[in-house]
Parts: structure tokens; sequence; C-alpha cells
């Protein structure tokens, strides 16, 4: 077998998962945001679908999700995955697939992550040090001018 087939046969995989992960993705955020889940918990909660991540047999995907607000999300959580066999089939009419994912949803760090991120960039010791990478340093200017000469 050739290695440019097999480069490109992963290559391929691996956006298909990509390309199948945002479909679901989708329908799920429509499923969701239809508002015909029968839940309590759920009800009035504005939630957002950020990722799916699908396994490489396609059985399983962990979705993941951020309440409005963060507000309630261990209880978000929980009502999704009780819900999961549901929001399966509703799924399933929209996204064509010869196996349905066992959907597991997980709650989404990324946002709790990046203000992390944000928050530590605006420190003002990181931007003193910052600031001072961005000055030249002393010997390379010495170097510079004995050039000149």
């Amino acid at each position: 077998m050739d290695r440019s087939r097999r480069g490109k046969g992963s290559n391929s995989q691996s956006l298909r998962l990509l390309r199948i992960g945002e479909n679901v993705r989708h329908a799920i955020s429509l499923v969701i945001t239809r508002g015909d889940i029968q839940d309590t918990e759920l009800a009035g909660v504005s939630v957002t679908v950020s990722e799916v991540r699908v396994s490489s047999d396609f059985r399983n995907a962990a979705i993941f999700v951020m309440p409005l607000g963060g507000i309630n999300s261990d209880v978000v959580i929980e009502a999704l995955n009780r819900n999961a066999a549901y929001i399966r089939g509703e799924m399933n009419k929209k996204v064509h697939m010869k196996f349905s994912p066992q959907l597991n949803f997980k709650l989404d760090e990324s946002f709790d992550e990046a203000s992390h991120i944000e928050a530590l960039l605006r420190d003002p010791r990181v931007a003193q040090d910052l600031a001072a990478s961005d000055e030249p340093e002393a010997g390379a200017e010495s170097v510079a001018e004995d050039q000149d000469d």
C-alpha cells in the first residue's frame, strides 16, 4: 500500500468524524432549543452545545454543553443524560447514520479555561513580564553597535 494513500485515508477519516460530529451537534442543538424534552429541570433553560466528539466506531458521542450563565450546570447535565434516549431518537430523524451513537452529556469547561487565561493575561505581573520580553536585550544592542564601527 502506498504511503500517501495510507496518510490520506486517516486524514479523510478524521475529517469524516469532524463532519459527523458537527451534524450531530447541530441536530442535538435543535432538539434542545425546540423545548420538546419533557423534564422540569430543563424547562426554560438555555443550553449551548459547543462540541461533539464522536468515537472512531461511531458508537459513542461525548456532547459538551454549557447552560447559559453556567447556572445549575450539574442539574442540567444530569437531566440531559436522563433524557439521552429521547434526544438520540430525535437526532436520528435529522442525521441518518448506520449506527446511532450513545450520547453522553458533559460539562464544557473550555469557557472557564478561557476566562482563567484571560484573567492571567490581565494580571499586572504578567503584563510586566510581557513588556519586558518585548524590549531588546542589552547585549544585542552592543553587538549591533560594534558591527557599525
